[in-house]
């Protein structure tokens, strides 16, 4: 944390960069306590007592479980006037106490209105009710009898609700909207209305919720837990939306069921906070909704509004209720996981299946290519370096997949002025352990003539060691392998990778921007390496090989191109692909702007202690960015992004898309003029200045 500090934006109102609300974050809860069966006010204070723990964490939507004013299994005592009474008290009680309060409370209560009772979520905010939304669908089987006192509410729309003397909003068709935080739009449903085929909250997320509370009773019984968080999740999936649920817990009647008080808070299909189950207090978990993220997703997945469209006539008269959240500007932190690196998750087992997913993409891409021109062999220059490393263990499995030789496979070692001898043994002993067939072709004479007849002047002896000498041996390596390839009737098989795409760190035309297939362009280079510490691990290939491959794994990023002492360092010149991997995600994924991906960056890379590495990453290599680093290599991002590189994405070699976090084929995720500017995304960067006069 840097304390508040204020970072000062150089156009427009002052901003406070630490503050999750300018960067298009809500801070949610979902609550459970303990209930006092039919005492409304002791069970009002409860509500308010955690009302005001989360107004101190800045909290702007808190969900309470359904009738918690009461207690969900009171049963024939919810007929009773004297509770019912008492419910109008509480609820008094709770607008009284929320005057001072950042949060919208949405609380559980039974309310008469007309000639029955309506199990409700009222939605409470600054002294006031702003509306009132009842069950559209009250169970009645198995252990559920709600209808014995309890209407539906499903088909209660436009109307209204008289409480203590005031008339308010009363229906399934009301949308609580922040004016002043932009998409936070909240929708309030209640348990049961989850688990029926086409949910309450589905409308309202076409309708334009993207907070959805769900305030449930729902008893525990063995592996209800498990359903519930499998609707949450497919919810918050299906509707692009967060959705917020809070379960009746402890001080429930055990009579004859018992009781877990889960809450739980999904956003677009991954979990952001749970509790743990069957507490002895109140609890609540607490994450911060991405708002941004939301609205990206419904403008990308057309889809969306299609269906808002097909249901236009239930979604299209929703009500909107507005009011002003006035939401802190301080640091209030982050409470959302940050990967650090966003393609290549944290959790083990879901590392390893990404990775088995990706690799056999690539696999079956390849063997697919070859089968349906006819089966040629593959041409592929093997470096020694971690990308045409894993194209050539990509060519051997789809080779075997296919039930043909590797011998063939072609793999050539190219050295020029500046391969070292570690690289050129690595090459050898992988392509000999592999049993593909290998050659070595030194390009070294070919680049002399050539920079001689260029007038160059290292042909004269002068260390000069520019674009074009590093161009004439990147350029001379593709030319030897496609003259090969046309020689011994095969297909140069690529080894760029996504991250090298996204930056334009490539040689155009005859050089590695092109080839025949590439399998690696949809592989960011922060997954190749776990690509490769999977084959390893999981033993694809044999002893021998997996050794090299993790000799491989502990080498220097390097073109190898310009003559030294010291090993020249790719991302000593660009930037560390870590944080570049993390900002092309994000621009890709979501269309984030700089500025947030900087928010988001520092709190990912800051501190080298907090948040998990993911399995199998070196602790040498467990670095911090803080984020005068972070802005410096944004802006590198942008300019070649935005400005520079998509002249070479535009005419990218066939290969499959691999990670969901998108691609960058002008016939896919990725398309975008050649000659555009990048001054809208530098412009944006350039609108904070960094704390302490840091650049």
């Amino acid at each position: 944390m840097l304390g508040g500090s204020t970072v000062r934006f150089s156009w427009g109102s002052p901003l406070n960069f630490w503050s999750i609300y300018q960067h298009g974050f809500a801070r949610v809860a979902a609550c459970t306590g303990h209930t006092v069966i039919a005492d409304p006010r002791a069970n009002a204070e409860a509500v308010l007592r955690q009302a005001r723990a989360c107004a101190q964490e800045g909290v702007a939507v808190a969900v309470f479980p359904e009738l918690g004013l009461t207690g969900y299994s009171i049963e024939d005592l919810l007929l009773q006037d004297p509770v019912l009474d008492e419910v109008e008290e509480a609820l008094r009680a709770v607008v009284a106490g929320s005057v001072d309060l950042l949060p919208v409370l949405v609380v559980g209560a039974p309310l008469r209105h007309r000639h029955r009772i309506y199990n409700c979520a009222v939605v409470v905010h600054r002294g006031r009710i702003l509306g009132v939304a009842p069950k559209s669908y009250p169970p009645n089987y198995r252990e559920f009898y709600e209808r014995r006192q309890i209407a539906s509410g499903e088909d209660e729309r436009g109307g209204t609700i008289r409480i203590g003397g005031t008339e308010v909003p009363f229906g399934v068709d009301l949308l609580f909207e922040a004016q002043d935080v932009p998409g936070l739009v909240l929708h309030a449903e209640i348990c049961e209305d989850m688990w029926v085929p086409v949910p309450p909250s589905a409308e309202a997320a076409l309708a334009g919720a993207t907070v959805l509370a769900n305030l449930s009773g729902s008893p525990i019984t063995v592996g209800r837990a498990e359903d519930r968080r499998l609707l949450c999740r497919a919810a918050s999936s299906r509707c692009l939306a967060a959705y917020v649920y809070s379960a009746a817990g402890l001080g429930e009647s055990t009579t004859d069921l018992s009781w877990d008080g889960q809450t739980m808070i999904y956003e677009n299909g991954a979990l952001l906070a749970e509790t743990d189950r069957f507490p002895l207090d109140d609890q609540y978990a607490v994450a911060d909704v991405d708002l941004d993220l939301l609205r990206q997703e419904r403008a990308r997945m057309g889809t969306f509004d299609d269906n808002r469209r097909a249901h236009a006539g239930r979604t299209g008269d929703f009500r909107r209720v507005e009011f002003r959240l006035d939401p802190p500007t301080t640091d209030l932190g982050l409470k959302r996981r940050v990967e650090r690196f966003p393609f290549v998750p944290a959790d083990a087992e879901r590392l390893a299946l990404d990775c088995y997913e990706a690799y056999n993409i690539q696999v079956a891409g390849l063997q697919q290519r070859l089968a349906s021109i006819g089966g040629p062999k593959v041409v592929i220059g093997v470096s020694g370096g971690l990308d045409s490393t894993h194209a050539l263990i990509v060519a051997a499995r789809a080779m075997d997949r296919a039930g043909r030789p590797r011998s063939d496979i072609l793999a050539f070692t190219l050295p020029g002025f500046a391969t070292s001898d570690h690289t050129k043994d690595n090459a050898h002993k992988l392509m000999n352990s592999l049993g593909v067939t290998p050659a070595e072709l030194d390009i070294t004479p070919t680049a002399r003539l050539m920079l001689k007849e260029m007038g160059h002047p290292f042909a004269s002896g002068e260390p000069v060691y520019d674009v074009t000498f590093e161009n004439v041996q990147a350029g001379l390596r593709t030319d030897y392998l496609f003259r090969l390839a046309n020689q011994r009737g095969g297909i140069v098989l690529g080894t760029g990778d996504l991250s090298e795409l996204a930056l334009g760190w490539s040689t155009y035309g005859v050089g590695d921007q092109m080839s025949h297939y590439n399998v690696n362009g949809g592989v960011p280079k922060t997954l190749i390496q776990h690509l490769i510490r999977w084959v390893i691990g999981s033993e694809q290939f044999d002893v021998e090989t997996g050794r090299t491959l993790a000799a491989i794994l502990d080498t220097e990023i390097s073109p190898e191109l310009v003559p030294g002492e010291e090993m020249q360092s790719t991302e000593s010149k660009i930037g560390p692909y870590a944080l570049h991997d993390f900002t092309l995600f994000h621009v890709l994924r979501y269309g984030f702007r700089p500025s947030k991906i900087a928010f988001l960056a520092w709190h990912a890379w800051h501190d080298p202690e907090a948040g998990a590495w993911p399995p199998g990453f070196p602790e040498a290599k467990r670095v911090a960015y803080d984020l005068a680093e972070i802005r410096r290599w944004l802006e590198v991002f942008c300019r070649r992004f935005f400005a520079f590189a998509q002249f070479k994405r535009s005419a990218m070699p066939n290969g499959p898309k691999v990670s969901a976090g998108g691609s960058l084929s002008p016939r896919g995720d990725w398309r975008a003029p050649s000659d555009g500017t990048a001054h809208a995304w530098l412009r944006d960067l350039a609108r904070f200045d960094l704390p302490g006069g840091e650049q």
